[in-house]
């Protein structure tokens, strides 16, 4: 054997994925949203442009004229770097728990569409200008609240525990939300439209035994038999999004 080569039955450690491998929806709502801030700032310093106003944020008179990307864009706008922070390590907190169980495509769906019934609860019932990862954030929260309930047999005990202590956070962050300043319209938006899509199109998990008798998990509603449906409630919150225009609470 040469002078420093490993024993025979060496096996090297196994390969633990990274953050961004395991979770590359979260990674990747992560990175773009910090990436879209930076140039937020740039633009703001160099050119004397400020996108949240000029082309972003939801603000009802734009959208009259047309500027319907505005119902999506206010999720990646933010308004200072604290508020970046938060709603970042709030998404890092809780985005993998949801891709986890959700998958990386129907997790990604809910986010969007979240974030949008967000926007609209906002411009339906608030005459203020907002933006913010928050509404699609609490859309994961009340996605993965709905989850737990539906598998609390499931996940039992533990799965009791975690479903108490986000509704919790959901109670406490919308208390908070009472504060000055803080778009709670749009949190309350995004809070039911994640909780409503994981309940009526999220994953079902059943358990099944193999033939050596170790139970195995399967979705009896996987991402290509709900993708559908997903799309279809795009289409009624575009809707929505249009009624909401028009709307006589604000």
């Amino acid at each position: 054997m040469n002078a420093g080569a490993p024993p025979s039955d060496f096996q090297p450690a196994p390969h633990r994925p990274s953050f961004r491998d395991r979770f590359p929806g979260t990674f990747g709502l992560i990175l773009f949203t910090c990436l879209v801030f930076l140039g937020q700032w740039l633009s703001q310093q160099f050119l004397d442009v400020d996108w949240l106003l000029q082309f972003g944020a939801k603000a009802r008179a734009p959208m009259l004229q047309g500027q319907w990307w505005r119902f999506l864009t206010p999720m990646f706008l933010h308004i200072g770097l604290p508020h970046l922070f938060v709603n970042m390590y709030s998404l890092f907190a809780i985005g993998p728990a949801v891709e986890r169980f959700f998958g990386t495509p129907r997790f990604i769906a809910t986010y969007f569409l979240s974030g949008l019934a967000g926007t609209i609860f906002s411009l339906a019932f608030s005459p203020y200008a907002s933006a913010g990862a928050s509404g699609a954030i609490f859309g994961l929260l009340g996605s993965l609240g709905a989850f737990l309930y539906l598998h609390r047999v499931l996940f039992g005990r533990l799965g009791q525990i975690q479903l108490r202590q986000i509704l919790f956070v959901a109670l406490l962050n919308l208390a908070l939300g009472l504060m000055p300043g803080i778009d709670n319209w749009g949190h309350l938006g995004g809070l039911l439209s994640g909780a409503c899509l994981s309940y009526l199109l999220g994953p079902r998990y059943q358990v099944h035994w193999d033939e050596l008798g170790s139970p195995r998990l399967s979705d009896a509603r996987p991402w290509h038999k709900s993708r559908i449906q997903y799309l279809l409630a795009a289409v009624l919150l575009g809707v929505l999004a249009v009624a909401s225009l028009f709307s006589p609470f604000t």
